[in-house]
């Protein structure tokens, strides 16, 4: 199968052409310098499952949206997690290659939307009979309240992703802090605020695959319990991505243990039900917290999470007995399947 591996570029050094195959050579040299990317782990396993794969470039030119509309790949392998600079913008990549005919791995339009917008995604995961913290969303100028919330909170963006807007000061314990915190983010973000109870507990992962039915993946925690007692124990922008931060290095996300069967099954019977209300398909994450007194909250949903080799839904593949390759071509399969429904 001809499967364009499609991602986006916005500030980087070095990119490939718009809609161009590249060849290993070129491949190979770029190991040398650095890390494989997520979109070259994929490309290799591609062709190691005997695909003819070619990368797609968006860098928010309209010629590079035109190659799309005009490519002849049978399978797009959509990497794409914004569009200009602009993570809010991702959805508009599905919908676009709904309107030219192009198909594509992952959650459709709908799927972004619901997921990116977290106060309206906790409404739906209410609606069908989980367990989310209480919360309120702060606009500039009013605040839409849907609980009635106690400190400690958690303050972040309603809209964004990859931690964009969450550190350790995003865990306030009174309404001075809170105040400051919500006219931080208006001024460095611009977006709606939401405000949410702080669950302390386990930080677990859900990783759900395919469609009919999903199958959910033996769970991953994030391990943040050698953090400093004064530190929030939150997955915030040092933890995830500040390699030289002292949360960085005190924590890591390995497969969980010492749940019982029973909690886990409720975990992941969980994530099933939150990925099929919010309308992901073919793989998606759900992050969830497990309350002390075995509470399950559900935090938020990932469409098309990340897919390094080193990320926590190849580690919860891996879990399930798959090699990178196999998880790869699990992706193609059921993205495929959809089209010949």
């Amino acid at each position: 199968m001809k499967i364009g591996v499609l991602y986006e570029v916005w500030g980087e050094t070095e990119s490939y052409p718009g809609a161009k195959e590249v060849d290993d050579d070129t491949t190979r040299r770029r190991r040398r310098r650095r890390p494989k990317l997520d979109r070259e782990e994929v490309f290799d396993a591609l062709t190691k499952l005997g695909h003819e794969p070619s990368y797609i470039e968006l860098d928010g030119r309209d010629a590079t949206l035109f190659a799309l509309a005009r490519t002849k790949v049978d399978l797009v392998f959509n990497l794409a997690e914004s569009y200009a600079g602009d993570d809010t913008k991702d959805l508009n990549i599905p919908a676009f290659m709904d309107l030219v005919g192009v198909k594509y791995t992952g959650s459709g339009p709908h799927g972004l939307l619901l997921a990116q917008d977290k106060a309206l995604a906790k409404k739906i995961v209410e609606f069908h009979g989980l367990k989310t913290p209480f919360s309120a969303v702060s606009h500039r100028g009013r605040l839409d309240y849907s609980h009635d919330v106690k400190f400690p909170l958690i303050v972040k963006p309603v809209s964004e992703d990859g931690s964009i807007g969450i550190d350790v000061g995003s865990v306030v314990d009174s309404v001075k802090e809170l105040m400051e915190r919500i006219h931080h983010l208006h001024e460095e973000l611009d977006v709606p605020i939401l405000i949410e109870e702080y669950i302390e507990g386990r930080e677990i992962y859900a990783a759900i695959l395919g469609n009919r039915p999903p199958e959910a993946l033996p769970l991953v925690e994030l391990d943040l319990s050698k953090l400093p007692a004064d530190t929030p124990r939150i997955a915030g922008r040092e933890v995830k991505f500040d390699k030289e931060s002292e949360e960085y290095k005190l924590t890591k996300s390995a497969l969980a243990k010492d749940l019982d069967e029973e909690t886990a099954e409720k975990l992941q019977e969980a994530a099933k039900t939150t990925y099929r209300a919010l309308k992901l398909r073919d793989y998606g994450r759900i992050d969830m917290r497990l309350a002390k007194d075995g509470t399950i909250y559900v935090l938020e949903a990932n469409p098309n999470p990340w897919l390094s080799s080193q990320a926590e839904f190849a580690m919860a593949a891996r879990g399930s007995e798959r090699t990178y390759n196999e998880m790869i071509k699990k992706i193609v399969e059921v993205a495929a399947a959809r089209y010949e429904d």
